[in-house]
């Protein structure tokens, strides 16, 4: 069995969706966990979760987008704090890097990093797993912030920095999440080379699509098991041992 560790579920198209929670008996799925965007996508995704129990949820706010009023913001920690039994995990949340490299102007970092740290916050509070989108040298104010608040279960996903972050997340026992895009990134194909497979889960950020072999297709849980097969090669297990571990880890990480 595999589960994708990271999925925006509720951003694919209906017959996108009803195909994926059809096929994920024959495909050997069997949990996906559901990360937010916003408010709307938390609604969006708490919905999709009550019809499937197979769908497992995290509520959050995505930081590539602007920070909306306090009011709003109260709203979903409010909201977040009703749903706190029912949801797995506090996510997708993180710094805006991508944001940050096409904006015109200089983006103003505080106002991020202060809703981030408010999240990790709450993960504390409420004793849940934080999913973090940090890459490059967001990851080290994240690792920060993280120390701070003493939150040990963070789960960065698709993540990408250098090797003295990459150390520092070792050693802080936090773990990754590998996409398709191993099959075909180097930068990638190091980072699993470098991170112990104790620490690392497999997903596929979908409906974010890839390239290679995977050039023009819907992104679905099943394309994991490329991952798998790459992953294995990487270190030089068994395809068999590696998934073993890989589902081993997610079902600990996220107490399935």
């Amino acid at each position: 069995m595999i589960i994708d560790a990271h999925i925006h579920l509720d951003q694919y198209d209906e017959k996108e969706r009803v195909k994926i929670l059809s096929s994920l008996e024959e495909n050997h799925v069997e949990n996906l966990i559901a990360v937010s965007f916003d408010m709307e996508s938390c609604l969006k995704t708490q919905t999709l979760c009550l019809a499937d129990s197979r769908i497992k949820p995290a509520y959050g706010f995505h930081p590539e987008q602007d920070i909306p009023s306090f009011d709003l913001l109260d709203k979903l920690f409010s909201w977040m704090e009703q749903q706190v039994t029912n949801m797995i995990a506090v996510g997708e949340v993180g710094l805006p890097y991508y944001k940050k490299l096409e904006s015109k102007e200089p983006l103003q970092y505080k106002p991020y990093i202060d809703l981030l740290e408010r999240f990790i916050e709450f993960a504390s509070k409420w004793k849940k797993p934080i999913i973090l989108h940090a890459v490059y040298e967001d990851a080290a104010t994240v690792c920060d912030l993280l120390e701070k608040h003493g939150v040990s279960s963070a789960h960065f996903h698709w993540f990408k920095g250098d090797p003295a972050v990459v150390e520092r997340m070792i050693q802080n026992g936090y773990f990754i999440s590998i996409t398709p895009d191993v099959l075909y990134e180097e930068e990638i194909q190091e980072l699993v080379k470098k991170y112990p497979i104790e620490r690392m889960m497999v997903e596929t950020d979908g409906p974010w699509p890839f390239e290679g072999q995977f050039t023009g297709l819907v992104t679905e849980p099943k394309m994991i098991y490329y991952s798998i097969e790459k992953i294995a090669e990487l270190k030089n297990i068994t395809t068999e041992e590696t998934e073993r571990i890989l589902y081993e880890n997610t079902k600990m990480f996220y107490r399935l």
